[in-house]
Formats: structure tokens, C-alpha cells, sequence
């Protein structure tokens, strides 16, 4: 079986009475390149939701039981950024679709494999700021804005 013609980003997300905080990931493989998890499908049975709890998992030790949500925000990726993508998905592949996702975790403590050299939980201005990919700000802004609107969980009451 191929890898599943599609790719996954997932933002972790920590509520406290502080405030709302967001987990970004430093690339081991690229110089000042902050993101969110980001991955594929490992097969073309696997479904999007599925990835992105695998993913979570691999890259952050997050548990696949944690609240995770599907958001709105999907972008288009060029699969000149994966390595095999034509000799998997033939020449005439040439965008795939990236499938957004929030967490919820509840402890400040994430394990991160060795895709990545750093971790920092950080506010929206700062993960804003931060943030390589158009596609992660995008998925940042709607989190944010369905947190405060309480689309998603509610903001921490003392």
C-alpha cells in the first residue's frame, strides 16, 4: 500500500488559568523552522483523523484518547516538499490536500521525537510570530478564535 495522498497538521492546545497556550515544534532538519505536528497517512486506509492521532503520538508522545478536534482549515501542498511523491503518487500528482486538527491536553509535559529540537508552549502572538507555514497561522487563527468563542471547550473559570 502507498502513503495516503494527503497530509495532517495538529495543534496542540493547553488551557490554564494563565491564559491559552499553544505547543510549537523547531524542526531538527531546518534552521529557524517553527511548526505544528505535521505528518501523512501511512496508508491509504488510514483516515485523516486517524493520522492525525498517530502523529500526535510519534512526534509528541500526546495520547490518541485525548480530545482532539477536526477545524475548517485545509490547505493545498505541493508534493515537491516529500522526496518519493512522484515515484508514489504518479507524476501527474502534484498538490495534496493538508487536514487540520486541534488537541486539548491537560499537562504541560510533551516528549518530542528526534523530528524536532525544541519545544515551547507559547501565546497566540508569539506562535503567530513564530511560525514558518502560512497554512499552521491560518489553523492557529480559527483554533484561537473558536477557544474564545467557546466553539471548542471553554476558556479556564477560576
Amino acid at each position: 500500500m502507498a502513503r495516503a495522498k494527503y497530509q495532517v497538521l495538529v495543534i496542540p492546545y493547553l488551557k490554564n488559568e494563565d491564559g491559552i497556550f499553544y505547543g510549537i515544534f523547531k524542526r531538527a532538519d531546518c534552521e529557524d523552522c517553527w511548526q505544528f505536528i505535521a505528518g501523512g497517512g501511512e496508508t491509504e486506509d488510514e483516515n485523516p483523523m486517524a493520522s492525525a492521532k498517530r502523529e500526535a503520538k510519534e512526534e509528541a508522545n500526546i495520547s490518541p484518547d485525548a480530545y482532539f478536534t477536526a477545524l475548517e482549515t485545509t490547505c493545498s501542498i505541493s508534493t515537491e516538499c516529500f522526496k518519493r511523491a512522484r515515484a508514489v503518487w504518479g507524476e501527474e500528482c502534484l498538490v495534496i490536500p493538508e487536514y487540520s486538527f486541534a488537541v486539548e491536553v491537560e499537562k504541560e509535559v510533551i516528549c518530542i521525537s528526534n523530528e524536532h529540537s525544541k519545544f515551547e508552549w507559547v501565546d497566540y502572538d508569539t506562535a503567530k510570530q513564530r511560525l514558518k507555514y502560512d497554512s499552521n497561522k491560518v489553523a492557529l487563527w480559527e483554533l484561537d478564535n473558536k477557544i474564545k468563542l467557546e466553539i471548542i471547550g471553554c476558556l479556564y473559570e477560576s
